[in-house]
């Protein structure tokens, strides 16, 4: 078989009954482990794990799953979507943090951006003025905490890094 046709098998999509593909997401509805209902899996093209796990409607029979079908499939990549979309600012909110903290030269904007390396984590705090210039950048540890009066402190201290 050459490389094209193996290419043109691998892009065949499955949309089946229980099995749904499209837009980058997979849905596999799935035998509810806690109960006697079904679920259904969203799960994002080279994700080992689903962004989303939910409860699955019964069919007529109240036995089987309902089948699922290009709107259901359309909801569940929206609802997952978001899930991942919510996951991925509140990551960046926990990394990155700011605040405004008024001197006596104006007010300046002290940000705290944390890198999650495996190996070395650290943050950085820095200092910005109103024209958005850099006065300051420090490295600190990631666990460093940035408040009203930690960032005051640091200022008051000519910059100096923080102990």
């Amino acid at each position: 078989m050459n490389d094209f046709s193996e290419q043109q098998e691998d892009d065949v999509l499955i949309q089946e009954d229980r099995v749904w593909q499209g837009n980058g997401w997979t849905a596999r509805v799935i035998k509810n482990e806690d109960d006697d209902g079904w679920a259904v899996a969203m799960i994002k093209d080279g994700e080992p794990e689903p962004a989303l796990v939910g409860p699955w409607t019964m069919g007529r029979d109240k036995k089987n799953p309902k089948p699922l079908d290009i709107n259901a499939f359309h909801t569940l990549v929206k609802t997952a979507s978001e899930v991942i979309r919510r996951h991925e600012q509140q990551l960046h909110a926990q990394l990155h943090k700011s605040l405004r903290v008024e001197t006596e030269q104006g007010s300046l904007t002290v940000k705290l951006d944390i890198v999650p390396d495996e190996d070395d984590p650290y943050a950085l705090l820095s200092a910005v003025d109103a024209y958005g210039e850099q006065l300051a950048q420090v490295r600190v540890a990631p666990t460093f905490k940035l408040s009203t009066s930690s960032a005051a402190a640091w200022i008051e201290n000519d910059f100096r890094r923080p102990h």
